[in-house]
């Protein structure tokens, strides 16, 4: 039976203690504080209530104390700020000496009673973190497949980091797998408010099944951030696969509507002008982004679906280990590889019609990945930045 609490059962149980006996177990305020507002966070998160979001947030922060937040705040930023340090204060109340120490000080009825609420709260803490890690999953298979519509040597040219590893959804089957079997399996999830698909562990070695689910989602996903930018587009995807189903030159009308659909997007979401002023500002030293025609500088395909990703946003960033700063992120570079690479491997399709059920696999294979595509980049484009680089607020 799902309890109803909104607010942390540890910090409220810790929170009656004798002062004296809060010191002796070093239970610090703002480590209290830090629990109740991260537990309470996660019943928000889990809390399938009609109420509008904004609502829901102001008033989860009504019921803390602003003081009480920032320390709450400080003390979490802290301990991720060093691992060891938090590591350690973990370990030392999970000790058998620390646990038996509390039984003594508080006798065993209270001490079962904290026990119970730390269970029912790490049972809240571990159902959302599940349903986070799954919520990644759409776009490890979106990311998956966009990057099988490139070609080998594509591929081969981006792996320079483990982010760009097309084994991203088995990772995460496997992160899913491990929260199941050793963190959830031992908690009363009953108390939740967990379903039987959020119980159930995914097995990272059979993924069939979660991924056609998944995939179905990236497709509505991109549907509908496509839809944000223009409507019409969307028709040019449904037209596509309609066209695949029902018509005898099936193939060659999917092509040419997904050939269309790419062009528009690009076309409608910056002018070529645009983007030429773009690759000067940002990437003027590559010189396979802009051409010359009839005396006018054109951008090329790439420097189109660059642009998009970005959303006419600044390429520069800080140096890293792994990157240097300098060009575009391997992230939004994939993707624009893939969006011209799809358009490409889309012209053969346009007159190269015969028909065969292999074609249409290919071409299903190349829509799957360019909804892929469009849903890693319509995300990265639709949060944090306007067409004309002005900050934007990511919807929820």
């Amino acid at each position: 039976m799902v309890e109803d609490y909104r607010r942390s059962r540890v910090a409220e149980l810790i929170r009656r203690l004798d002062p004296d006996i809060r010191m002796a177990l070093h239970l610090d305020d703002t480590a209290v504080v830090a629990a109740d507002l991260l537990v309470s966070l996660c019943r928000l998160l889990m809390d399938d209530s009609p109420q509008p979001w904004q609502d829901r947030l102001e008033a989860f922060f009504d019921e803390f104390d602003l003081t009480d937040v920032e320390a709450g705040i400080s003390f979490t930023v802290a301990q991720l700020q060093d691992r060891d340090q938090a590591m350690a204060w973990m370990n030392s109340f999970k000790g058998r000496n620390y646990r038996l120490f509390a039984l003594r000080l508080l006798g065993a009825a209270e001490f079962r009673r904290l026990m119970e609420a730390l269970k029912a709260d790490s049972a809240v803490v571990a159902l959302a973190f599940r349903r986070g890690i799954r919520g990644l999953m759409p776009f490890a298979v979106a990311w998956s497949d966009a990057l099988n519509n490139m070609t080998e040597n594509q591929r081969k040219a981006i792996s320079q980091t483990d982010l760009l590893s097309i084994e991203l959804a088995r990772g995460i089957a496997m992160i899913d797998e491990k929260i199941g079997e050793k963190v959830i399996a031992t908690l009363p999830m009953q108390l939740t408010a967990a379903t039987a698909d959020d119980l159930f562990n995914w097995n990272p070695d059979n993924l069939t099944e979660v991924v056609t689910s998944v995939r179905y989602r990236v497709a509505e996903s991109s549907a509908k951030r496509l839809e944000r930018e223009n409507s019409q587009l969307v028709r040019k995807i449904r037209g596509a696969k309609d066209a695949l189903l029902h018509s005898e030159d099936g193939i060659s009308q999917a092509a040419n509507s997904l050939i269309e659909l790419i062009d528009r997007i690009m076309r409608e979401t910056f002018s070529k002008e645009e983007v030429v002023t773009w690759v000067k500002a940002n990437l003027p030293d590559d010189p396979l982004l802009t051409h010359e025609k009839d005396g006018v500088t054109l951008p090329t395909k790439r420097a189109e679906a660059l642009c998009f990703v970005y959303r006419g946003g600044s390429v520069a960033r800080e140096a890293t280990e792994h990157d240097d700063g300098k060009g575009p992120f391997l992230v939004h570079d994939a993707l624009a590889r893939v969006i011209v690479t799809t358009r490409t491997s889309l012209q053969k399709f346009k007159h190269d019609d015969s028909g065969t059920q292999e074609e249409k696999d290919q071409l299903l294979a190349l829509l799957t990945g360019l909804e892929g595509a469009l849903l890693l980049g319509l995300s990265l484009s639709q949060v944090g930045i306007s067409p004309h680089g002005a900050p934007t607020e990511p919807e929820a």
